[in-house]
């Protein structure tokens, strides 16, 4: 019998990403209720994470987890860091607030950020996990695949945006990826 493990999102594309990795975990994945919103106060994806985790666990009463990624470039002092997802009112718009603020700069390195927590149903963290993509951003978009910044995030190694990449080849690399890698064992050891 798999445990029930409620996941901070109301994003279905998320919660499916999330079930790929977990899928022999033992845990069975829900997403949180539509009205539960925990607001992301946290000065770091890290803290937004464990902030997530440890309210919907205690509204739930279940085990729950949560994530906060993001994309930071250096060239923008790490922007738009933990306001990512608030760059803008759409993908469109906060890839084209990315573009204009890179404007022509030459060093355009970026990493995507992502970090995962995991706390009982007491709320309490008991797991965290953090992933690291690092690539750069160019200078129009290209790819129609994945969501957010996946347009304009390109990785030398696979000479590919997100975008362009299938999805097997994306998780393979990717910031939550690398953090879901990290923390499957750990989840194991919990159901055991």
């Amino acid at each position: 019998m798999n445990k029930l493990l409620v996941v901070a999102t109301g994003n279905p594309g998320k919660l499916k990403e999330m079930q790929a990795y977990l899928a022999d975990s033992g845990w069975e994945l829900a997403l949180k209720p539509e009205d539960l919103d925990v607001e992301e106060t946290g000065e770091t994806f890290a803290e937004n994470a464990c902030l997530k985790a440890s309210e919907i666990a205690k509204a739930t009463g279940n085990w729950a987890i949560a994530d906060d990624s993001g994309l930071k470039v250096d060239t923008l002092n790490g922007a738009p860091g933990v306001y990512s997802a608030r760059y803008g009112n759409t993908d469109t718009e906060r890839i084209e607030r990315l573009l204009r603020e890179l404007g022509d700069q030459e060093n355009r390195q970026a990493q995507f950020v992502c970090a995962i927590a995991v706390a009982n149903p007491q709320g309490e963290i008991v797991i965290q996990s953090e992933g690291i993509c690092h690539g750069e951003i160019l200078f129009a978009p290209s790819g129609d695949g994945g969501f957010g910044y996946d347009p304009v995030f390109y990785v030398p190694d696979k000479q590919l945006t997100f975008a362009q990449m299938t999805t097997d080849l994306k998780k393979s690399i990717s910031h939550r990826g690398n953090a879901l890698k990290a923390l499957v064992p750990q989840l194991i050891k919990v159901v055991n």
